[in-house]
């Protein structure tokens, strides 16, 4: 009879082989065949549900790993030639994992010893568990530039397209990467950085045309001035932080608390936990636990680090790249809560009642290790019934939970009623060489809305904790719409046929019932679109004015560190309030809150800025093979020079030019929003369903220019004229028979 060996037994057997992990390498290795497999795979999955193992595709690990970004010191090369390297933080019980290096061709040679910060990912290979991609040396800081390629007799010269960069630089015959002349390429400084004559670089990527789709991020980052390039000193300190222990901390290590991001997300800087209330006096209650990374044991006042990530003021998101508020030291490895791995935290744990609002909340410093990394659509795919092998053991323990608690939180905001927009949000999807593939409209499934409910509760215990314990802080703030915005929100809505009441205090619950009464209707667009226009723009401030759209009193950020300056402001707040360390808010912060508040809120602004132009510029890219085409849309603007139309299958925004219109004047009433021709009385207005041609792409600044063919399905008109102002007396004419149509427009919607 073929012997079955103990839990512990199997357990040796695969921390002693850690590359030996299928369910065929143990059988063999103990000497199981035919029907004894059955009991093999039977511990294996009791191990697994024990949390001792957990099963990737067809082999068994310890559920210790390194994370995505880690230190590791090269070794030798082997007899065949390859590059090992060994991780220097490794956390496990079990053998340490063995890394491949995978270099790329523009990659600087490596030496036996030469300590790296590099990016890894699982694999399952006979000799070797990782492979790892090089980001840079630990200790080197070699300065980047993007800039057009000139060849010249012996290499070339760099000339920047920043802006603020007079300095060209000098490629050496062989550090060219096979760059043409006037391309754009990337490169990064080659030799020492205080030699005499032109900095030397190496080109590292050849990005082609300087108008190609790879290089837009690029160009708008440096237009907008986005900091890129970390000085030496930050570099310095990020490398020689280590990993934070136990000491002073609440173990949490245990609670299965788990992160949902998008499945492309390279930092996680949140992780959230839910249960049934077992207090007696809370029937129906839940418990919610949400733990943010500790970016303030890290990133300490004074320090070049804090200063650094003052300065950027929030990490910037592009479709191919991102450039960060922390170097990848700390937001790709040391503050990201990656899946089992030890990560300090700051987390709140928070006490709801069965209709969703919060009656306690108390928070801790923590240390935590994420029992899974899932992304939004699988956790949806899960509770909707299809689990895969990292979901279903979650689901009956920790993700119904989560959502049993979400539940109960839909309730309080339905009561609360917070601005309820329905606006798509574009995703733009590129292959590997940059060029856009498609353009979808992201999901908003019940995984983001729990996310964000989650998120938005643990901000309000932060920005009440600190005011009950009056410490100074920075609010987010937004504001109610200002009076002249909402009296033209309130006249598109009456154009419409709806109704935004006057004389009353404004909130929430009344702009909702404009919302809902639009909806399904063909101006819900418009009504939509026309109360984000009247809203104005959230901000920072250490003075707490409330949050109008989310109907809150007091809300602070507090859930993302690792990419906005304002939470980690937040944290330190909170460190100090608690007595936690001497890393909390200084004397010298406090006195210059205000001056902070204004800059971060500008960095953000300039960021918004730098996304727009890149998706604009992606956009014209992607429909510059497209001229000619015709499009269905909506008038989204209108200006003195034309309209501007959002069209439906992409959400891109191209102009229609006054020019284009016909031959006859229009006259622009930059009260009623609209464009009227003064021969056949045409009305141009905001909201109309439109059908236009495509004439012209232009990927440099990202303009689309459009032919206006049919306004609400009606061909249109062209006027007798030459295009220029009437006189006097015709331009009279032309009023009146504008206020006609005017009304005769709205009798037509009320009747609607």
């Amino acid at each position: 009879m073929t012997r079955i060996p103990t839990k512990q037994e199997v357990l040796d057997w695969i921390s002693a082989n850690p590359t030996l992990t299928a369910k065929r390498d143990i059988a063999k290795a103990f000497g199981i065949k035919g029907a004894a497999r059955i009991d093999l795979k039977r511990i294996l999955r009791e191990l697994e549900a024990e949390g001792h193992l957990e099963k990737r595709k067809r082999s068994y690990s310890d559920p210790d790993r390194l994370p995505p970004v880690s230190v590791l010191q090269v070794n030798a090369p082997n007899s065949d030639g390859d590059l090992f390297a060994r991780p220097l933080e490794w956390h496990g019980e079990g053998v340490e994992p063995v890394v491949l290096m995978i270099l790329r061709a523009s990659d600087p040679a490596l030496g036996e010893g030469d300590r790296i910060l590099a990016r890894l990912s699982v694999v399952h290979e006979e000799d070797h568990n990782y492979e790892a991609r090089l980001i840079r040396r630990i200790g080197s800081n070699p300065r980047r530039v993007v800039g057009i390629f000139r060849k010249g007799a012996e290499g070339g010269r760099i000339v920047p397209i920043d802006k603020a960069g007079q300095t060209e630089w000098l490629v050496q015959d062989g550090a060219d990467h096979g760059a043409k002349d006037g391309e754009l390429v990337e490169a990064e400084q080659a030799g020492p950085k205080n030699r005499m004559g032109l900095p030397r670089a190496r080109i590292v990527e050849r990005l082609g045309d300087p108008s190609a789709p790879k290089a837009v991020s690029l160009i708008a980052i440096h237009q907008h001035g986005i900091p890129d390039d970390f000085p030496d000193k930050v570099i310095d300190e990020a490398d020689k932080a280590k990993p934070v222990g136990l000491k002073g901390r609440e173990d949490l290590r245990d609670m299965p608390l788990l992160t949902i991001d998008p499945s492309d997300a390279r930092d996680h800087d949140d992780a959230c936990y839910a249960h049934a209330d077992d207090d007696p006096k809370n029937p129906g209650g839940h418990v919610i636990w949400v733990a943010i990374a500790d970016v303030a044991a890290y990133v300490q006042p004074g320090t070049a680090l804090d200063r650094e990530a003052r300065k950027r003021g929030n990490s910037s998101y592009f479709p191919d790249r991102v450039v960060p508020m922390l170097p990848d030291r700390l937001s790709g490895d040391l503050c990201s809560l990656h899946e089992g791995v030890p990560r300090a935290c700051i987390a709140v744990r928070m006490q709801i009642g069965a209709d969703g609002n919060k009656i306690g909340h108390r928070f801790v410093r923590g240390l935590m290790r994420s029992a899974a990394s899932l992304h939004y659509a699988e956790v949806q795919e899960a509770i909707d019934g299809t689990v895969n092998d990292r979901t279903g053991p979650l689901l009956e323990p920790v993700l119904k939970p989560l959502y049993a608690a979400y539940t109960a939180l839909k309730k309080a905001r339905s009561e609360r009623q917070p601005l309820d927009l329905d606006l798509p949000e574009r995703k733009i999807i590129l292959s590997d060489k940059g060029e856009v593939q498609s353009v979808a409209f992201r999901d908003r499934l019940d995984a983001h809305r729990l996310i964000e409910e989650f998120m938005i509760l643990a901000n309000v215990a932060a920005a009440e904790t600190l005011i009950a314990k009056r410490r100074p802080l920075l609010f987010r703030v937004h504001e109610e719409p200002a009076p002249e915005k909402l009296e033209s929100l309130r006249e598109t809505a009456q154009a419409a046929g709806l109704n935004l009441a006057k004389g009353q205090v404004l909130q929430t619950r009344h702009l909702n019932a404009l919302l809902n009464a639009a909806a399904g209707t063909e101006d819900a667009e418009l009504i939509n679109l026309s109360t984000l226009r009247s809203m104005a723009q959230a901000y920072y401030n250490p003075e707490n004015f409330g949050h109008f759209g989310l109907a809150l009193r007091n809300y602070a950020h507090f859930t993302s560190p690792i990419r906005r300056y304002a939470d980690l402001i937040v944290h330190r707040a909170l460190i100090t309030a608690h007595n936690w360390g001497k890393d909390g808010l200084t004397e010298e912060e406090i006195d210059r809150l205000e001056e902070t508040a204004t800059h971060i809120s500008d960095t953000e602004r300039r960021s918004m800025m730098a996304e727009r132009d890149t998706t604009d510029r992606y956009l014209a890219a992607y429909l510059s093979e497209r001229v000619g085409n015709e499009f269905a849309g909506r008038i989204s603007g209108i200006a003195r020079f034309g309209a501007f139309v959002k069209m439906d299958e992409t959400g891109a925004d191209g102009l229609v030019p006054v020019r284009s219109l016909g031959r006859e004047f229009f006259h622009f009433d930059r009260e009623a929003g609209t464009l009227m021709g003064s021969d056949t009385g045409l009305i141009i207005a905001i909201g109309q369903r439109v059908t236009v041609r495509l004439t012209e792409a232009t990927p440099v600044t990202g303009g689309l220019e459009l032919e206006l063919l049919s306004i609400d399905d009606q061909a249109l008109p062209r006027g007798r004229g030459t295009g220029k102002k009437p006189t006097r007396r015709k331009a009279v004419s032309a009023k009146r028979k504008k206020d006609k149509i005017k009304r005769k427009v709205e009798r037509k919607r009320r009747q609607r």
